[in-house]
């Protein structure tokens, strides 16, 4: 763990390698331009996954990793929500964090400072009892950040459903939201998982400071107002963006040989990227207009296809399997796309497919990392929403930064295939994706800026780690 003399840190990221990836980055920052190690801290109701200990033991010597035991989680009803799950996996693992922590202080080996995300802050309890100063990693937007600092007062204010607000929500800085669009958990205020999100925006100001993934050129208000000094909460340290620059080398991966070398091929800024994410899958009904969607615009693309969530009761499926992507895919898709499109099963390089001249667009669930990594790219979105705090993140990009287009929603919930052809053209060729197209160069600019040397976000994380060298023992 840490060396005599030598900063430490211990970072407790919740669950799921979506809340790893940008805690890695922040540690490797740390470690290679501010000298700490860093201890990571794993918790879970199973052990950990076989990607998330292949990434930790990737890991250099300056980052260690203890695996606390799973937490019990047996008496949680299986229709419980993922941020209930998390957020009781995390503490209920205070006992075995708070063993952890003598052991290490008897040893003289106490870190100064604990960073947990969102769903980490009662690990606070712990951290305040051996005097470590604890921080939040936020690892989404200051825009959603913001609605979470305010979420306690506006808890006590408002008395209906969110959803049911006939006026949007007006945070200072931010995009106004309206409460349809405000992310899952909060859409069910008699649930588990609404009083765990108002249970952890109640804690946030007990955080010595707070950092978040995002930087001051992609959200100037919402940044300026979270940075106002206020007794209701901490610091605020934009640092981002932070995104996983990924390997160049594909370690005998077919579907990365196979996605980099069509792209190869592919003239330039004329392939559309599309992918949900590691959990996002669509209906059957939706999966099949996407299909016949990206058939009908006539560009070029690279799917990336899970199963779908629902079983497909229509003649344009293959009913045999349940768990091959493929065989859910209209009949002769494949035959139809061949000359122009390559569909990929649950996985792709994401990271260097974005990075590649080939590519001109990326139709995204919006979840943040994914965001963030095209922008690094400069690469124009189609914002296309699932769960989580996505349809906050869509609003953002397209009402607010610019550098999206977002498809209609059909009167029965489903983006039909014309309207999927019209998004598609309208970003690869139309005028409204000249426009998307030149905002996403000059975000990919100002992320240089702020990630030089003298740059905003560089100071930031400069500022937050003198102040974590001074409380080291």
């Amino acid at each position: 763990m840490a060396e005599a003399n030598t900063p430490h840190i211990a970072i407790i990221p919740s669950p799921g390698m979506g809340h790893l990836i940008p805690l890695i980055e922040l540690a490797k920052r740390l470690v290679d331009h501010h000298n700490f190690t860093v201890t990571f801290i794993i918790t879970g109701e199973f052990s950990p996954s076989e990607a998330q200990r292949s990434v930790l033991n990737s890991l250099p010597s300056s980052m260690a990793s203890v695996y606390l035991p799973p937490a019990d989680l047996s008496d949680v009803p299986s229709t419980a929500g993922i941020e209930t799950r998390i957020s009781l996996t995390v503490t209920r693992s205070n006992p075995a964090l708070r063993e952890l922590f003598g052991a290490l202080s008897a040893e003289k080996r106490l870190p100064a400072v604990l960073i947990v995300d969102l769903f980490g802050t009662d690990a606070f309890d712990v951290a305040v009892q051996f005097h470590v100063s604890p921080f939040i990693f936020y690892t989404s937007n200051a825009n959603v950040m913001s609605f979470l600092l305010h979420l306690p007062k506006l808890d006590e204010t408002v008395s209906c459903a969110f959803r049911d607000l006939t006026e949007s929500i007006k945070i200072p800085g931010c995009v106004s939201v309206p409460g349809k669009d405000l992310f899952d958990p909060a859409q069910d205020r008699g649930d588990d998982a609404y009083k765990w999100l108002l249970h952890h925006a109640n804690r946030f100001k007990e955080a010595k400071g707070i950092l978040v993934n995002s930087f001051v050129d992609l959200e100037p208000n919402a940044i300026k107002a979270l940075q106002e000094p206020s007794p209701d909460k901490p610091p605020v340290y934009p640092i981002g963006p932070l995104v996983d620059t990924g390997s160049s080398d594909s370690n005998g991966n077919d579907e990365y040989d196979e996605c980099l070398n069509w792209l190869e091929k592919q003239p330039f800024g004329s392939v559309l990227y599309v992918s949900f994410g590691s959990g996002g899958t669509l209906t059957s009904e939706q999966f099949n207009e996407l299909a016949f969607g990206l058939a009908e615009s006539g560009k070029r693309f690279i799917w990336v296809i899970r199963s779908p969530s629902g079983i497909a009761n229509s003649s344009f499926f293959n009913p045999h399997s349940q768990t091959d992507p493929f065989s859910y895919l209209p009949h002769g898709f494949l035959d139809r796309t061949k000359e122009k499109g390559l569909v990929v099963g649950s996985w792709a390089p994401q990271v260097q497919i974005l990075a590649h001249p080939s590519v001109g667009g990326f139709l995204t669930h919006c979840g943040w990392n994914s965001t963030l990594e095209s922008i690094v790219n400069g690469v124009p979105l189609i914002a296309w929403p699932l769960y989580a705090e996505q349809k906050m993140n869509a609003l953002l990009l397209v009402e607010d930064v610019g550098a999206a287009l977002r498809p209609r929603l059909g009167e029965d919930g489903i983006v039909q295939r014309e309207e999927v052809v019209r998004v598609v053209k309208g970003l690869m060729e139309g005028e409204e994706g000249t426009v998307v197209r030149k905002k996403m160069k000059e975000l990919k600019e100002r992320v240089v800026r702020v990630l030089s040397n003298d740059g905003f976000s560089t100071k930031s994380l400069t500022q937050v780690s003198l102040k974590w060298k001074a409380y080291q023992r």
